[in-house]
């Protein structure tokens, strides 16, 4: 059998390339790719695979063997779309089935063809995307939606999303729940034990950051929340700082100016992109991490936050509880108090911590993009 898949995820990044690596700053869908690729080569040796490309494949994508072959195809502009419909329209290549793990099917695209729907956040939230993309997201998902004969996205709480927007049957919808970053599945492995034994001195001396402070990792844009948890923040009768890690995404004024607005700009600090060499340290030193996003497909950095020994503070709603399951506190993120109240719970008690530290190692068990891998196979394998 002849699986194809749209790596474009992978190779063209939404935040740029990083400067140390020349690799690609992947996060969401491009994480998600990325893993997903790395995995299937890894567990099948039975299937060929042609990943199909923009450009030349990256230096950390697995090496062409006898069946992982890279096919680089144009023309560049609206890829997905028309440099695939070429593709396939001229039957230059033939997959038996095809899986484009984005939102986006190409015009022309083989009869068995699955799409990836990581969140509908964009139907759920449309006044806090550009128009421009708003446009692209609700026109194009909805006939790649049509035209696939399977959808799969990462969560339960997605796939009921998507059933109710898009009024598919259950049966074309299928839940992968994603993993965590390859090089942060071991935490005892020999790499992560020099993550585990960096003096926080690290994050003095490059990041300027020295005593306690909560964590944020995510793209600065309206969904995540980010102005009421600063505002939540500023109500911390505590000397602790707020930390934020994250790519400026969309809408992302406001965010930035939050701290000023509630008079809490020197205990907060936006830090642009921090390596995946560095972040675990950020993990490993904070009194807690927190997401009060308003949504979300899945929320990855809780499961990296809990690989780290780090407790977490999420969101009541969509998919968050299915990530952080019982090590996790709960908050109502429309509620600035409920926030407020929870991050202090969490800082002043440390046995408290200690409980969902313990947790957190064992929730984190649950997930691994190898699972995620076997599963998306095995639909692939199986799709009529």
């Amino acid at each position: 059998m002849t699986i194809g898949i749209n790596g474009y995820e992978v190779v063209v990044p939404r935040f740029g390339y990083d400067s140390k690596t020349g690799l690609p700053r992947r996060v969401g869908s491009g994480e998600y790719c990325f893993e997903l690729l790395l995995n299937l080569n890894k567990i099948d040796k039975k299937n060929n695979y042609i990943i199909y490309l923009p450009q030349n494949p990256t230096t950390d994508l697995p090496k062409e063997s006898s069946n992982w072959h890279y096919k680089i195809v144009g023309p560049r502009k609206l890829w997905t779309l028309f440099g695939l419909s070429l593709e396939f329209l001229l039957r230059r290549s033939k997959p038996d089935v095809f899986l484009s793990p984005t939102h986006y099917l190409s015009i022309f695209a083989p009869k068995r063809s699955l799409i990836s729907i990581l969140d509908i956040s964009y139907l759920k939230f449309p006044e806090l995307f550009q128009k421009s993309d708003l446009n692209q997201l609700t026109k194009w998902t909805k006939y790649s939606v049509k035209k696939a004969k399977g959808i799969f996205t990462i969560s339960q709480a997605s796939k009921d999303d998507i059933i109710k927007e898009y009024e598919v049957s259950g049966d074309r919808v299928v839940v992968t729940y994603p993993g965590i970053k390859s090089e942060y599945q071991n935490p005892k492995s020999e790499t992560n034990l020099k993550f585990k034994m960096k003096n926080p001195k690290l994050l003095k001396d490059k990041y300027g950051i020295d005593g306690e402070y909560i964590l944020f990792v995510g793209t600065l844009q309206p969904r995540k929340n980010i102005v009421r948890l600063v505002e939540a923040f500023s109500k911390i009768k505590n000397d602790i700082q707020l930390v934020v890690v994250g790519k400026k995404g969309w809408m992302y004024e406001e965010i930035l100016e939050a701290p000023k607005k509630f008079n809490v700009q020197n205990k907060v600090k936006f830090l642009d992109f921090v390596t995946d060499e560095d972040l675990p340290v950020f993990y490993k030193n904070a009194v807690c991490f927190t997401l009060c996003s308003l949504y979300e497909g899945f929320g990855l950095p809780v499961l990296e936050a809990m690989t780290y020994g780090c407790p977490v503070v999420i969101s009541n709603i969509s998919s968050l509880p299915e990530a952080g399951g019982d090590a996790a506190l709960y908050v109502d993120p429309l509620n600035t108090e409920d926030i407020k109240k929870n991050l202090e719970l969490i800082i002043n008690n440390p046995e408290l911590r200690k409980e969902l530290i313990k947790k957190g190692y064992e929730q984190v068990k649950k997930f691994s993009w190898e699972k995620t891998a076997r599963e998306t196979l095995k639909t692939l394998e199986n799709i009529k």
